[in-house]
């Protein structure tokens, strides 16, 4: 059994007593620094009372090497032991948190400083294993120095190991939430640790491959004080979510409630009203630039405005895994009408502030990335996606490019044309270029009334055809941006009617508008079996631009508009005459009397 003992924090130096340190889930009250706290606290914190049972008990390190140093590793191992009264430095088994079954991973850094032997290798890939058999999610709470060096490659083998359970229990499609506590290095950050659907980080943990004091030792280079910091990671993009001790067990629930399999795989459930198809808009009145100005209003709902009217429980996500969290880009999972979704978007921001840190929605690469992680995990766990799309076009700057923004714009592209599960977009602002295109390859596309949706802005298009952006307005026209455009050019599928004077008139009633129409086209599409929505998809895409019904239409109206104009250019007496001439009359034709033909 463990004993209890005093402790002073690290930080602030306060002196603290066991039963406190327990009372405040290890949190120093004085400075909230998080101590490394006890696997077996970690279990209570997380899971419901009584429900934890655990598994490979029995399993116990042995000696491989015959290592010592000052000290042999025998005598390590059971002074380990006799401190924490643990057998390794690993506790696994099932639970139950806020009443959903997972399998808990917990280490214990205190047990010669959480390393990963042979035996810990075993019990974290039998977790795994166990919870692929059983369809259950995983939940770890790493503390790591890393490799065990006592068990030299047997050792550092245990990375391959793990990695190998996850991937398996990946391909079951199932959910791994991976909490990094403070310290997580080496072997295992670098396997199972790293390779959750969310990655988790308590404040001020050190997280990495190798520690600062490794790098200084070997290489002599000075870091920065930050430079393993979750705060860091956060800011890098590296780690979804940086959360307080107090309120993980409740981010936690929410997650395994919204990844589960038996909820993302149940038929969605049958709405009031649902049979009734919400009304649409099929033409606006306003000129092509006053939509123009209409879709830039500044204080046109954001794609923030609608997640917080549509959405429930919504857990935004954060980072790329790869290099940034671009704040131009935002989304998570939350429920839509009892139904779990994810959500990606281009967020311009709100304030004249958030409009430049964020740069009105135009996003950069890691924006993108980010936004392709989403995708997947939409995939994985069988969920609908929507998205948002709001933004002038991807940011044009030199940063972007030496990132590679073109390469990011076409993963995306691809990702969704066979992403495996029902997408819906809706244009809610500017849709510019193929910075908004990368968010809007869809199975249905939804369009505000007052929205637009362009190849190039008005201003772009006037600076390249006349070298004058002053001329946009009038080349706004000739873009057929608007959505009535769009909806006979067969861009999009329905336009979705606003408020009187545009949605930031009444955001409330623009979202239930979105709302009403979002649910009846998630209703539509789940019903069709994935082979069948992805052909569907392909076929959509296979025809744009190509001669068809949608061309005649236009050919038509064009037509018709052009007869109006000429006939609006007539003199008053001409006509006249020609009014006479087309109406029916019960005389007859005489010499060189004309009718006029039909346009159609």
């Amino acid at each position: 059994m463990a004993v209890e003992t005093a402790t002073t924090c690290p930080a602030c130096r306060s002196p603290l007593s066991e039963p406190a340190l327990r009372e405040a889930l290890y949190v120093c009250p004085s400075c909230r620094t998080h101590l490394p706290m006890p696997a077996r606290e970690r279990v209570a914190m997380l899971a419901d009372p009584g429900t934890f049972r655990e598994r490979a008990r029995g399993l116990v390190s042995v000696d491989p090497l015959a290592f010592a140093d000052q000290r042999t590793y025998r005598d390590r191992l059971l002074e380990a032991r006799r401190r924490t009264g643990l057998r390794e430095a690993v506790l696994t088994g099932e639970a139950r948190i806020d009443g959903l079954p997972v399998m808990l991973i917990c280490f214990d850094f205190d047990f010669m400083g959480g390393t990963m032997g042979s035996v810990v290798g075993e019990k974290v890939a039998d977790a795994f294993d166990h919870a692929t058999r059983r369809r259950l999610p995983v939940v770890s709470v790493t503390a790591s120095g890393g490799a065990r060096m006592q068990e030299g490659m047997l050792s550092l083998m245990q990375m391959a190991k793990t990695a190998a359970a996850r991937a398996r229990h990946d391909q079951a499609g199932l959910a791994y939430l991976s909490v990094l506590a403070h310290p997580t290095f080496g072997g295992v950050a670098a396997s199972f640790a790293a390779l959750g659907d969310v990655l988790v980080a308590e404040p001020g943990a050190l997280v990495g491959f190798v520690g600062p004091r490794v790098i200084e030792a070997t290489l002599g280079e000075h870091l920065p004080e930050d430079s393993h910091r979750a705060e860091t990671l956060f800011r890098s993009g590296l780690v979804d979510l940086l959360v307080d001790r107090p309120h993980l067990r409740e981010l936690v629930a929410s997650l395994v409630r919204h990844l589960s399999p038996a909820r993302a795989e149940r038929p969605p459930a049958r709405r009031e009203g649902r049979r009734h198809r919400p009304p649409a808009v099929t033409r606006g009145g306003e000129t092509p630039w006053e939509e123009v100005l209409l879709a830039r209003h500044p204080d046109r709902p954001t794609t923030r405005d609608y997640l917080d009217r549509l959405l429930v429980r919504f857990v935004e996500l954060h980072g790329d895994r790869q290099s940034g969290n671009d704040p131009a880009v935002i989304g998570g999972v939350g429920e839509l009408d009892g139904q779990t979704v994810v959500i990606v978007g281009h967020e311009r921001g709100r304030t004249a502030e958030e409009r430049q840190l964020r740069r009105r929605g135009m996003a950069l690469p890691e924006g993108y990335r980010k936004a392709l992680r989403l995708m997947r995990l939409a995939a994985k766990f069988h969920l609908p996606l929507i998205t948002f799309v709001d933004t002038p076009g991807a940011y044009p700057g030199y940063e972007a490019e030496r990132h590679g923004v073109w390469q990011a714009l076409a993963q995306n592209l691809q990702a969704m044309a066979v992403l495996p599960t029902p997408i819906v977009s809706v244009v809610i602002g500017e849709g510019g270029s193929g910075g908004a295109l990368a968010l809007a390859v869809a199975d249905r596309v939804l369009m505000l009334e007052h929205a637009i949706y362009s190849v190039i802005s008005p201003e772009g298009a006037a600076a390249i055809l006349y070298r004058d952006p002053g001329r946009a307005a009038e080349v706004a026209a000739r873009l057929k941006l608007t959505a009535p455009d769009l909806l006979r050019l067969g861009i999009i599928d329905v336009v979705v009617p606003e408020p009187p004077g545009g949605a930031q008139a009444a955001p409330d009633a623009a979202a239930a508008a979105v709302r009403a129409h979002v649910g009846a086209a998630l209703a539509d599409l789940q019903r069709l079996p994935v082979r069948r929505l992805l052909r569907a998809r392909q076929r959509r895409y296979r025809a744009m631009g190509q001669v068809g019904t949608y061309w005649r239409e236009v050919v038509r109206t064009e037509m018709q508009e052009l007869l109006d104009a000429l006939e609006s250019r007539l003199p008053r007496r001409g006509r006249d005459a020609r009014e006479t001439e087309v109406s029916p009359s019960p005389a007859p034709d005489g010499p060189g009397r004309q009718t006029v033909p039909s346009s159609g």
